[in-house]
């Protein structure tokens, strides 16, 4: 089969010819339609995020087409399904924290770098193998538009945070980073949850503008100036009333005073997710004061991806017309284009974009 390959940080990637997928037990092979590239996919290929990932590989992560071949342990997957592929593969070991690796983008810890050696290619490819429970029916779906359904593994991130923080309906919740690629997504999603409110503050005014006149009354922008207390005010005062939780989706170049600002605005008893990148490419940590945290009964937990299940539940949002796919901009490129995609990916910065290959 044909898929893009990178063979050294910092180099271009190259389309090649690379065996065909090798189907096991408890696996299948999807032709892959289509697959999303991240906006900051360069900076994973450039060595500069010092992502792990072991080279060469076919990198990308998470796919969406149709059943190839499937185990014989697969009882419910046909040959020609649509599904759409989850990159999260975890280790089935039976362990309480299992290791886990995101298929063709990185892997984390040295259990990751093992499944690696196996299921380390991901879908910049004409086919991808994938462990059975990470493949996911979608049901019958327009072949020309299979590129927008790559929104889900956008949407997945911030559902994630949403569930570990149990948004309820009604609640309010500020998102920090709203006006970036995942965080955006995470208004769509945390509306389509039922959310009274969501405060959705930035810098670009521009993008605030643009949420507010997409989602209407329900969004309330904030444009921040990057004084922390002063943030922090405007903020709070945005909300209709007690702000029910935060969660956070800054990426790795934001200050830890900005976390700060925003999660401190959570009312007594809040819950604060971190799902962001702050402090991952150094640069202060996040402090947060004992004081308040106790006083105040604050939950705050850390929030790596997502549960298995949360792609079931996401599918369901879409198909039910919850959460509307219809709103995300898609540019598709042939594989053999895979490079221009990687720096259209970067330029436009994603905020209800998709650039898509299509092998």
């Amino acid at each position: 089969m044909r898929a893009a390959v990178l063979t050294e940080f910092g180099t271009p990637l190259t389309v090649q010819t690379v065996p065909d997928p090798v189907l096991g037990t408890g696996e299948v092979v999807v032709d892959v339609v289509a697959a999303g590239v991240l906006p900051y996919a360069a900076e994973v290929f450039s060595g500069e995020r010092s992502y792990a990932l072991t080279l060469p590989v076919v990198p990308g992560a998470g796919a969406v087409g149709r059943v190839r071949a499937v185990g014989p342990d697969a009882t419910r997957l046909a040959v020609g399904d649509w599904v759409s592929v989850d990159p999260t593969v975890r280790a089935r070991d039976g362990a309480p924290t299992p290791d886990i690796t995101l298929q063709g983008l990185s892997g984390r810890g040295d259990g990751g770098l093992l499944l690696q050696r196996h299921f380390g290619h991901g879908s910049y490819a004409e086919q991808v193998l994938a462990p059975t429970e990470n493949v996911h029916p979608l049901g019958p779906i327009d072949p020309d538009e299979a590129g927008r359904w790559c929104a889900l593994r956008l949407c997945l991130v911030p559902f994630g945070g949403l569930l570990a923080g149990d948004l309820r309906p009604g609640e309010t919740i500020l998102i920090s980073g709203a006006t970036g690629n995942f965080g955006s997504a995470g208004v769509a999603v945390a509306l389509a949850l039922g959310a009274g409110c969501v405060v959705a503050p930035g810098r670009d005014e521009r993008m605030l503008a643009a949420l507010a006149d997409r989602f209407g009354p329900r969004v309330r922008t904030v444009r921040l100036s990057g004084d922390e207390d002063d943030d922090r005010r405007r903020m709070r005062a945005a909300a209709p009333g007690p702000i029910d939780m935060v969660l956070d989706l800054l990426p790795p170049a934001a200050p830890a005073t900005a976390v700060r600002a925003a999660a401190m605005t959570v009312r007594e008893f809040g819950r604060v997710v971190l799902m962001g990148g702050v402090g991952m490419l150094g640069g202060a940590d996040l402090a947060l004061p004992y004081p308040w945290l106790m006083r105040d009964s604050i939950t705050v937990r850390g929030q790596w991806m997502y549960p298995q299940e949360a792609n079931l539940r996401l599918i369901n949002l879409a198909r039910s017309g919850l959460l509307d796919l219809a709103a995300f901009e898609v540019t598709e490129f042939g594989l053999d284009a895979v490079n221009r995609a990687v720096a259209h990916a970067a330029e436009t910065g994603g905020r209800f974009r998709l650039t898509v290959v299509r092998p």
